[in-house]
């Protein structure tokens, strides 16, 4: 007999919507829009995706999507380890496209990056992309072609694990977070280039004023208003694309569909989280029911427990919850700056509902994520700025002497607390300088410990990097033997992102890594906003405080004002991008190429950093 209990384990294995009942939701009946179908789940070894044009509708508001085989988000593709695949990709568009497959380790002409790895698929043309299958998790595929991935031109990876699955589940839900804009996203793109706080409807007020001057004096708030008045920033950019053009949306689904994951009480359910969003970092919590995270980026790591987790662009989470009332939960999937949310539900039956909290109050930037320590600020010609703490080091590097070289990785970590290349001492800057790079962090810090922006105080448990241990022990143990250090830098108000200072655009030669070879990747963000850093064609470890079972990632949100770094052992030769993955700031040109060549690596000293610092 074909059971509700089987229907239900069936339809979630398929990673779809459970719907149970005579009536479907309301977005699940409609079958015009690319978006109210659910997640569609193709298997095999053989696949053939679409690129094409339809119409989404969100909240009853329809708009132009880029779809693959008419869906947003576009099929769910499931694989197996081991396997080889191929996929034929079909443009039907008028203009060119690619699809870039995240996270997956694969030959460097199947990577789908236009101009770096292959030359596009261009409008008519069908490109066959073929690759064997060397890994299991969740990952996702994306367009790698101007804007399209702000469109709906993004879908879910699941690739089952040759052996045992090491999480023990019931059933799972796979959870697209992504966002869409009504404006287009070539409008938004523009209007940021002419203002780059177009769309921080969060100023502070005069009555935020006061409120501060009768907690901290007047004039420290008066000290703290021309402060940031004389810098040309607002401690509230906290995301430079809010929820004034945005909407948000969890599996192609806005506010009022209630996206709804149906459980049996007691069952242990696997939620396999993708942020595919353009522009949105995401906190994500379920009231009154705990989280396990199990996995990050596709790979294992020890279970540990939390309450809220903070959820990168292009960042995946599995977690593993195991609701037992007979009760409704809400995935309450708030953005960074507050300005909005997607929320979903989980429960025993569908029309149940939980209560939707309030939105938070929004979270400020501060000195700390400009880099200063709390000495550097009561120097500035702005006079002191009052602060609850300031801003310490994680650890003291000061005798090292890292401000005169970029030194081999090995002498931190005979230190025996390895947190990357982090100092206390004033940081160098080599990089280009110019109009392109407004500000630098002058004493930049590990902020791996924090749980990110708005996170800091909440009265429960928030998932950080310094919390994450890889199941398995890293595969290559070696100290790395050199270091790269590379700036993140900007000019919010002129809306030029980068790296080192020079956009795409102006780089004239890559960064060079030798197949092979240990190497300490160190990050330091000069920018006030927090940049979620994809490498493609490997992963690498991130160096927080572990030895042997650091966290593994393919990519990692480097926090304002923020120092960290990363062990690679780069593998497959060829080009590879490395670029922020917030889609407006890689547009603007915070883009780089990686290039993996045989041979012997440069001097341990030859930071990439320094190789810029005559530009």
């Amino acid at each position: 007999m074909f059971s509700r209990r089987h229907f239900l384990q069936t339809s979630a294995a398929l990673g779809s919507t459970l719907l149970v009942g005579d009536i479907a939701p309301a977005w699940a009946q409609g079958a015009g829009a690319a978006n109210l179908s659910g997640l569609q789940p193709l298997s095999g070894t053989v696949f053939d995706l679409t690129i094409g044009r339809s119409q989404l509708a969100i909240d009853g508001r329809t708009g132009p999507a880029i779809t693959v085989n008419g869906q947003v988000p576009a099929p769910l593709l499931r694989w197996r380890e081991g396997d080889e695949i191929t996929l034929r990709v079909h443009n039907t568009l008028d203009t060119d496209t690619s699809i870039h497959w995240h996270g997956i380790l694969l030959p460097n002409e199947m990577d789908g990056v236009p101009g770096v790895t292959f030359p596009g698929i261009r409008p008519g043309e069908t490109f066959t992309y073929r690759f064997p299958l060397r890994q299991s998790g969740t990952y996702w595929y994306h367009s790698h072609s101007g804007l399209q991935e702000q469109l709906g031109h993004y879908g879910p990876i699941i690739i089952e694990p040759r052996g045992a699955d090491p999480v023990g589940f019931d059933r799972e839900y796979i959870i697209v977070l992504s966002d869409y804009t009504f404006e287009g996203p070539h409008r938004v793109f523009q209007r940021l280039m002419v203002s780059s706080d177009t769309y921080n409807f969060q100023q502070r007020t005069v009555p935020d004023f006061f409120r501060d001057a009768s907690q901290n004096g007047f004039r420290s708030a008066l000290r703290d208003r021309l402060m940031w008045g004389q810098m040309r920033m607002s401690p509230t950019d906290i995301s430079d694309v809010t929820g004034a053009t945005l909407d948000f949306l969890m599996n192609g689904h806005g506010l009022d569909d209630n996206w709804t994951g149906l459980f049996e009480p007691g069952e242990r359910v696997r939620l396999r989280f993708i942020n595919a969003s353009a522009m949105t970092f995401f906190n994500v919590r379920i009231p009154g029911l705990p989280m396990t995270v199990v996995q990050a980026d596709g790979l294992d790591v020890q279970p540990v427990e939390t309450d809220e987790f903070q959820i990168g662009v292009a960042e995946t989470y599995d977690v593993v919850v195991q609701p037992r009332g007979d009760r409704a939960y809400t995935l309450m999937c708030e953005t960074i700056d507050r300005s909005g949310y997607v929320r979903g539900t989980l429960a025993p039956r569908l029309g149940m509902v939980a209560p939707v909290p309030a939105l938070r109050p929004r979270p400020t930037t501060t000195m700390r994520d400009m880099g200063m320590d709390h000495g550097a600020m009561t120097g500035m010609n702005h006079g002191s700025v009052d602060m609850a703490e300031p801003a310490a080091p994680e650890m003291d590097h000061v005798a090292m002497g890292h401000g005169t070289a970029p030194q081999s990785p090995t002498d931190h970590v005979a230190m025996g607390h390895d947190m990357g290349g982090v100092d206390s001492g004033p940081q160098r800057h080599d990089h280009r300088r110019g109009p392109g790079v407004a500000n630098v962090a002058m004493q930049p810090v590990s902020r791996l410990h924090e749980p990110g922006a708005g996170l800091e105080d909440v009265p429960h448990r928030a998932l950080a990097y310094t919390q994450l241990r890889s199941l398995d022990r890293n595969p290559d143990q070696r100290a790395p033997a050199r270091e790269i250090e590379v700036h993140l830098t900007s000019n919010m108000e002129r809306y030029m992102w980068s790296f080192d200072g020079t956009r795409f655009s102006e780089v004239v030669e890559p960064i060079e890594f030798i197949q092979g070879e240990r190497l300490r990747l160190t990050m330091v963000n000069d920018t006030m906003m927090v940049h979620p850093i994809h490498l493609h064609g490997m992963f690498f470890e991130v160096v927080n405080g572990e030895t042997s079972h650091k966290p593994r990632k393919h990519t990692i949100n480097v926090k304002p004002g923020e120092k960290l770094s990363v062990d690679v052992t780069p593998e497959h030769l060829g080009d590879w991008a490395f670029h922020c993955h917030l889609l407006y700031h890689m547009h603007a040109g915070m883009f780089q190429v990686v290039s993996v060549r045989a041979g012997e690596a440069p001097p341990a000293h030859s930071g990439h950093h320094m190789q810029h610092g005559d530009h």
